[in-house]
């Protein structure tokens, strides 16, 4: 049941009480949605994000229980945004996902695709990602290419992946992949489109902390981009801690 004033967010809510609690929440559901994925078409195609939360969710993955446990080669590693940066520069969200995932389980290097942001046509860039994507994935019912799995986190100001307040990429309806403008920097981004995220299989939101707390409400209210997100033909689960959902249980 979605609790209080969240009861405006799309999709199923899961409150709990600490972010560690939220990462191994995570872990256990990304470990379920790739198991039923390889079940039925053999591979499990995941898009990354970046931020705090899911860091420590990779850094879950990655240890104990879980490296062991997962299926690692039906993974087909996408990512949900990057910045305009190096692949090895400390912003990178490449970066932070090989450190604390990529690197660390057995994942062929070859399945795992990196947002080109480095490049310095950042427009081109999109296009290849999007093309990579039409080739790669099969489709659903909207005709985008369909991931099984997209982990997302969000702002401060409600964006999530680099789709930020007022930007034009909110609007792009013709392509899977674009140039994002973020309100810091790096300012120049690649992120999913609206219409990508919302051809997935399931969309897995991750959200920890006070400092959320606001723009989770605005996002309940429809006011933020992270409202934009309401999968077609799939499933949405939020996985909030006590913190950002202001208490409530």
């Amino acid at each position: 049941m979605t609790p209080g004033t969240l009861h405006g967010l799309h999709g199923d809510v899961r409150v709990l009480g600490d972010k560690r609690s939220v990462a191994d929440a995570g872990a256990a559901l990304i470990d379920r949605l790739a198991s039923t994925a390889a079940a039925q078409h053999g591979r499990f195609s995941v898009a990354l994000a970046g931020g705090g939360t899911p860091r420590l969710l990779y850094e879950t993955l990655s240890s104990g229980a879980w490296r062991d446990r997962i299926d690692w080669s039906r993974w087909d590693v996408y990512f949900g945004d990057e910045r305009a940066c190096p692949p090895d520069d400390a912003a990178s969200n490449y970066r932070m996902a090989r450190e604390t995932l990529l690197d660390r389980v057995p994942i062929d290097a070859a399945r795992v695709h990196r947002m080109e942001a480095d490049l310095p046509d950042l427009d081109g860039a999109a296009r290849a990602y999007s093309a990579l994507l039409e080739a790669a994935l099969p489709r659903a019912a909207t005709g985008a290419p369909r991931i099984d799995c997209i982990l997302l986190g969000m702002g401060e100001n409600g964006h999530t992946a680099s789709l930020f307040p007022g930007t034009e990429a909110l609007a792009v309806g013709d392509s899977w992949a674009t140039r994002g403008r973020a309100d810091y920097a790096p300012y120049d981004r690649i992120t999913l489109t609206y219409p990508a995220i919302n051809a997935a299989a399931n969309v897995v939101f991750l959200v920890t902390g006070a400092a959320k707390r606001d723009a989770l409400r605005a996002t309940a209210a429809g006011r933020t981009p992270s409202a934009g997100v309401a999968p077609v033909d799939g499933a949405l689960e939020w996985i909030v801690d006590r913190s950002a959902a202001g208490g409530e249980v």
